[in-house]
């Protein structure tokens, strides 16, 4: 055996500083990548221009109304929302049809995109929601839209419409139902330590009834706040009214927090005398008015000892997700181009890859449409384009179920709150399913 000198081996010594070398290798590697980029090439460089556009419309479009509201949700959720409520109905131990069935019907009244939903999962699944719950509410909020349904079949078609809704709700219920399955040893001792936590001093002392009301206002300041345009009368009447509704929900969530909350009313008057301002003054950006809201209200928040949990939770969520979002965003516009624009994988394979109703083509569009981005609505008019060019049914189903409910930047954030596993078997799961669905309709039905 050899003599002990006291140095430390090589072999241990990479033991040691395993961390280390992973982000070495990973700074090497976007060096490289870097480094050796054709920039020169017409492509190249228009895919970098794609990914920085697609960021920037992004950043326009849905960080201010979309993600800082969802923030504010989830770490409400995180500070407010009962424990043995959410154990109740979501947890590991609560009846899988009501688990399934609350976690569904509650993805489905936000109606929001892949990346919206994110905080809220995490809000709920931080809280003790057991895993199958909690995926069913993932898939639910961005899949079963009931607008985008109902433009689905206007613009596609009815047949092709109600296979989607019928679709993404089996998917909801049969992804949350493996999860869970493949899982429930894990997550059986997840819930084992949820319940011996039970009184750990985050839950409200303030009745239910009170707290559902709390999160309907702040579930629909964010609805509201992000109506879009649509061709639909009574859709359009709505979206004329977005901005004046929104400040009711804002008013009335003021005089909940100045009632149950105990705030001071004179804080609260003078966040709203600033926000009037600025929508006075500057009329063309209601994003101003809506960020001196949100920041005001999580300025108070922290001056106050019972409620700065409120503020330091949305901030986790903020800082672990934000910055995920918007490198996923940019790589996805680099790699296909927004909507009508070419990234650097020409649109033109795209279009002959989904050319038939064959097996390939289906998994090609389950693919692309998982790792694509797409904001609410804007993947019908995307499917028909390509429809246009050619695109089988069966591809087109398979996208339109497996596209909005998953993107790239989707993706990187879910791993951050389940793991490298558990979001290789979820998005394995939805382009699975979605190939398979798209496969049959396309063929069989």
């Amino acid at each position: 055996m050899p003599p002990d000198t006291g140095k430390p081996s090589f072999i241990k010594l990479l033991q040691d500083n395993r961390g280390q070398l992973r982000l070495l290798a990973l700074m090497t590697g976007i060096f490289l990548l870097i480094f050796f980029l054709p920039v020169e090439e017409e492509r190249v460089s228009n895919a970098f221009l794609e990914g920085v556009q697609l960021t920037h419309w992004y950043a326009r479009e849905h960080v201010i109304l979309c993600l800082l509201p969802a923030f504010l949700i989830a770490g409400a959720l995180a500070t407010y929302m009962s424990e043995g409520a959410v154990m109740r109905y979501l947890g590991p131990d609560a009846p899988k049809p009501v688990a399934f069935s609350v976690a569904s019907v509650s993805g489905t009244l936000l109606a929001v995109c892949s990346c919206t939903v994110l905080p809220l999962f995490g809000g709920i699944y931080k809280r003790g929601a057991g895993l199958g719950a909690a995926v069913a509410f993932l898939y639910s909020g961005p899949a079963i839209n009931v607008m985008a349904v109902v433009v689905t079949a206007k613009v596609l078609g009815a047949e092709i419409g109600i296979a989607r809704a019928v679709g993404a709700i089996i998917f909801a219920l049969v992804i949350g139902t493996i999860m869970h399955v493949i899982y429930r040893k894990e997550e059986s001792q997840r819930g084992e330590k949820s319940r011996r936590g039970f009184g750990g001093g985050s839950d409200s002392d303030k009745p239910m009834g009170i707290i559902a009301l709390f999160f309907a206002l702040l579930v629909g300041i964010l609805v509201f706040a992000n109506w879009a345009a649509a061709d639909s009368p009574a859709w359009m009447q709505i979206y004329a009214w977005k901005w004046p509704i929104t400040g009711l929900l804002s008013a009335a969530l003021a005089v909940l927090l100045i009632w149950r909350w105990h705030w001071p009313a004179n804080q609260l008057l003078l966040l709203a005398a600033a926000i009037a301002v600025a929508a006075w003054a500057v009329p063309a950006a209601p994003e101003l008015p809506f960020v001196i809201g949100i920041g005001g209200l999580m300025l108070i928040a922290s001056l106050r000892d019972e409620d700065r949990d409120w503020t330091a939770q949305s901030w986790d969520f903020a800082k672990q997700i934000l910055p995920l979002l918007l490198a996923g965003v940019f790589v996805a516009g680099f790699a296909l181009g927004r909507p009508g624009q070419e990234g650097v994988i020409p649109s033109q394979w795209v279009a002959q890859a989904v050319g038939d109703n064959s097996f390939r083509s289906t998994l090609i569009a389950s693919f692309l449409g998982a790792l694509m981005y797409f904001s609410t609505l804007t993947e019908v008019p995307i499917v028909e384009a390509l429809m246009g060019s050619g695109m089988g049914k069966g591809p087109a189903l398979a996208l339109l179920l497996a596209g909005p409910a998953l993107s790239l930047p989707n993706m990187l954030v879910i791993r951050t709150i389940l793991g490298t596993q558990k979001t290789l078997v979820y998005c394995g799961l939805v382009v699975v399913m979605a190939t398979t669905s798209g496969f049959i309709y396309g063929n069989w039905v």
